[in-house]
C-alpha cells in the first residue's frame, strides 16, 4: 500500500463523525442517568416517566451507534484497510463493538439497567481516543500486512467487549450488595440506595456476569492461539516472551482462574465480582500502559 492510497479528507470527516457520536452518546447518558433517578421513585407517575425516558435513551444510544459506525467505516476506507492498526483506531472500533454487542443483548431486560455504565465507559474511551491517542491515518507496517490482522484483532475486540459488559455487571453487583450503601445514613447514599433498588437481584447480576465472562474467555483463548499462529508467520516463532504476548497470557490466566474458581471452587458473590474486575483491569492495562510505555514487537500505539 502506498501513501497515495490514503484519503486524508475522508479520515478527517471520520473524526467529525466520531465527535458527533460522542455528542449524541452524551445525550443518551444523561437520559439514562435521569431514567434511573425516576425509576427509583416510589411514585407510579415517576416510574411511568422512567419507562418512556428509557425508550428515548436507547433511541439516542442507537443513533449515536450508527454515527459511530459511520466514523469507523470512513476511517477504514480512508486507510484502505481494517481500522485497527493503532490505539486510536482500536479504541473507536472496539468501543463500537461494545455498543453493538450491548444493543444485541438488551432484549434481556436485566441488562438494560447497566446502560449508563456502558454508555459512560464508551464516552471515556472515545474521549481518550480523540484527545490522547489520535494519529493521522497511516499505512500499515509490514508485520501487520496480513489477513491474520483481521482474524486476530476481530476476536480480541469481541472478547474485550464481552469482558467490558461483564465488568459493568460486576460493578452493579458490588454496589447492589454493598453493606455500606445499605446501612449508610448519609442523604446522598440514600439516593444511591434508591437507584440501586431498580437493579436486578445480586444472583441475577452474578449469573449474567458469569455468562459474559465465559464467552469472553472462549474468544480470548482463540485470540491467544491466533496470535501465536500469526507470530509464527511474521517472525518465525510461535512464542517469544514479548511484553504483549506475556500480558495476553496473563489476561487469559486471570479469566481462566475466574472460570475455575466460580465453577469448581465455589467462588461466588463479591469474590467473583472482584476477580472479574481484576481481569478487566488487566485488559485495560494491556491496552494502555503496555502500548504506551513498554517496548516490543507488538506495541502498535502509533504515537511513537
Amino acid at each position: 500500500m502506498n501513501s497515495v492510497d490514503l484519503n486524508i479528507p475522508l479520515s478527517r470527516l471520520s473524526l467529525v463523525f466520531v465527535f458527533a457520536a460522542m455528542a449524541v452518546y452524551t445525550i443518551a447518558f444523561l437520559i439514562f442517568v435521569w431514567n434511573l433517578s425516576q425509576a427509583s421513585s416510589t411514585k407510579k407517575a415517576e416510574r411511568a416517566k422512567a419507562t418512556q425516558s428509557e425508550k428515548w435513551g436507547f433511541g439516542f444510544f442507537a443513533t449515536a451507534a450508527a454515527i459511530h459506525a459511520a466514523g469507523v467505516v470512513m476511517r477504514g476506507i480512508s486507510a484502505g484497510r481494517v481500522p485497527w492498526a493503532n490505539m486510536y483506531e482500536f479504541s473507536i472500533s472496539g468501543s463500537f463493538i461494545v455498543v453493538f454487542i450491548y444493543l444485541l443483548s438488551i432484549r434481556v431486560r436485566d441488562i438494560r439497567v447497566i446502560a449508563a455504565f456502558v454508555n459512560g465507559f464508551v464516552l471515556l474511551v472515545l474521549g481518550s481516543a480523540t484527545t490522547l491517542f489520535y494519529v493521522q491515518v497511516k499505512t500499515l507496517m509490514p508485520a501487520l500486512q496480513s489477513y491474520w490482522l483481521v482474524i486476530h484483532v476481530t476476536v480480541a475486540v469481541l472478547a474485550t467487549a464481552f469482558f467490558n459488559i461483564a465488568a459493568a455487571l460486576s460493578v452493579a453487583y458490588l454496589l447492589r450488595g454493598s453493606d455500606w450503601v445499605a446501612n449508610s445514613k448519609l442523604k446522598a447514599i440514600a439516593i444511591v440506595r434508591r437507584v440501586l433498588s431498580v437493579f436486578p437481584k445480586e444472583q441475577q447480576l452474578e449469573r449474567l456476569q458469569n455468562r459474559f465472562n465465559s464467552i469472553g474467555l472462549l474468544l480470548w483463548s482463540f485470540t491467544l492461539i491466533a496470535g501465536a499462529i500469526w507470530a509464527e508467520r511474521a517472525w518465525h516463532r510461535f512464542w517469544g516472551w514479548d511484553t504483549k504476548e506475556v500480558w495476553t497470557f496473563i489476561i487469559w490466566t486471570l479469566y481462566a482462574g475466574y472460570f475455575h474458581a466460580t465453577t469448581t471452587r465455589g467462588w461466588t458473590g463479591k469474590r467473583a465480582a472482584w476477580l472479574s474486575l481484576v481481569g478487566f483491569s488487566a485488559v485495560i492495562f494491556n491496552f494502555t500502559i503496555v502500548n504506551l510505555f513498554f517496548k516490543g514487537l507488538h506495541v502498535y500505539s502509533g504515537l511513537k
